[in-house]
């Protein structure tokens, strides 16, 4: 008689770029961010006041237990994702923390009347780390965003144009919408929105927009129906520069466009013909828009502001530009040391986009290098996820939120050191401002969850009944 056992069961090993390596090294590299926040913070409130904060335990537990959260929420719910993109967020979260504090003591000891923003700053962190948390929970597919493409941009357009509907303005441009006694940038929550739905639109309309067109020195040039979504993105991103007078909104819109465009179809000829488009309204737009004209006077004649009144160029009206380059001219190669300079005589931005110009003076060159790398680390694990993944919506949705958050730091840190005219944009995860932190979390999130997809291992092969073992019993 014969007798055979049943299939034996495959058991499914951890491999190693999955939980265990992965979570690992992640959790370890956010220990290690927060040491430097921690010794940041200590090193600042030293140095200005001669001792350790009061409520420095309280404020670091807390400070601990925000990314922790998001440790735990990833390692249970996204567990193969990249195990750099958390610990990067992390360590440019904190190290905002250290200079919006160190720009509180400065401003309370110069008689600037801006209130202390680091506490507050510290509760929008907890906000965006329950959002975080809620997304990467949440969202099973990041091909779920994908379903409904109209409407998501529907929406965005109704947020990015409704700035423009409330009375007066902050500091020369419409971008906030008030509620009561709460404001936000819903500018900041749009480029997300957008991302998500040219990555829905170009996946389904990426072979008619690579068809060739006409040829004209040597550059292939769109056709005519493919040419109608550019030109429609075109004027729009005009309207935005006109009624809301945001540069930096609209020059992010664009070029989100554009470099998306080029990744789905491969023509170099969309990039030079998006590209002239944008010059030429940006152009024009700017000649004849007072702010928008101030700025680029600015970016143009920084020094001029310190000729007498009726010797500077019209528009000239502020002197942060001037100041951001004497910031960066006196902190050198190694800087001034945390708590050494001046960084309030930039005034009120200071906090905002102004925020480098404190890295540059107290941390140098080598400390605004290293904080560019951290931006440029971030990116490079977006688009190494966008290369990864298999599915289109993915690859574009990856590369999408990777080119934005570039898109940003480049209008934002461009404009501090004099290479492009001042948007006004908070710099992301360092720079004071709720709606800045939430969204930019919120793009790690979903990048995040699209790693997870792309890193997941390969389920294992059914076992073959056929070569199970067959035991042979002597009658």
């Amino acid at each position: 008689m014969t007798g055979r056992r049943g299939p034996a069961k495959l058991a499914v090993r951890p491999s190693r770029s999955g939980r265990l390596g992965d979570r690992g090294l992640e959790l370890a590299l956010l220990l290690g961010a927060l040491l430097i926040c921690v010794f940041g913070y200590a090193e600042t409130a030293l140095a200005l006041t001669g001792k350790l904060p009061p409520d420095m335990a309280l404020t670091c537990v807390a400070a601990a237990a925000l990314p922790l959260v998001c440790h735990v929420a990833v390692r249970r719910f996204a567990p193969h994702a990249d195990p750099l993109i958390l610990p990067l967020a992390t360590l440019l979260t904190g190290l905002g923390l250290v200079l919006i504090h160190r720009l509180d003591i400065a401003y309370s000891t110069h008689s600037h009347h801006a209130p202390p923003a680091a506490s507050g700053q510290l509760m929008w962190c907890g906000i965006a780390v329950a959002v975080f948390a809620g997304v990467v929970a949440l969202l099973k597919d990041h091909r779920r965003l994908q379903r409904y493409p109209y409407v998501t941009i529907a929406v965005g357009m109704v947020l990015l144009m409704a700035p423009a509907f409330y009375p007066g303005d902050v500091y020369g441009a419409k971008r906030w919408i008030f509620i009561g006694p709460l404001s936000f940038q819903p500018g900041e929550f749009v480029k997300i929105v957008i991302v998500v739905f040219f990555a829905g639109y170009l996946t389904m309309r990426r072979d008619a927009l690579a068809l060739a067109g006409r040829r004209l020195m040597g550059m292939y040039l769109p056709r005519g129906r493919q040419l109608g979504p550019v030109a429609a993105v075109w004027m729009l991103s005009l309207l935005v520069l006109v009624f809301e007078r945001d540069l930096g909104t609209s020059l992010i819109f664009f070029g989100l466009f554009v470099i998306m465009l080029y990744v789905a179809t491969e023509r170099t000829s969309w990039v030079v013909f998006g590209v002239v488009m944008f010059a030429v309204g940006a152009f024009v737009v700017g000649s004849f828009e007072p702010h928008v004209h101030g700025r680029v006077v600015a970016w143009l004649h920084p020094m001029d502001i310190f000729l007498p009144p009726d010797q500077r160029p019209a528009g000239l009206v502020s002197d942060q530009a001037a100041q951001a380059l004497f910031s960066f001219g006196s902190g050198g190669m190694l800087g001034t040391g945390l708590g050494e300079g001046h960084p309030e005589l930039i005034g009120f931005a200071g906090r905002s986009d102004f925020i480098l110009t404190t890295v540059g003076e107290e941390l140098g060159l080598t400390g605004v290098t290293l904080v560019i790398l951290l931006y440029a680390l971030l990116a490079e694990r977006g688009l190494r996820t966008a290369l990864t993944v298999t599915d289109p919506f993915g690859k574009l949705l990856a590369g999408g939120l990777a080119s934005a958050l570039v898109l940003q730091v480049f209008v934002v840190v461009g404009g501090v050191t004099g290479l492009i005219p001042l948007t006004g944009k908070a710099l992301p995860f360092l720079a004071q401002g709720g709606s800045s932190m939430v969204a930019n979390w919120l793009l790690v999130a979903v990048l995040l969850k699209v790693s997870d997809t792309a890193r997941r291992p390969p389920p294992q092969p059914a076992a073959d009944v056929s070569a199970a073992e067959t035991q042979f019993v002597r009658p």
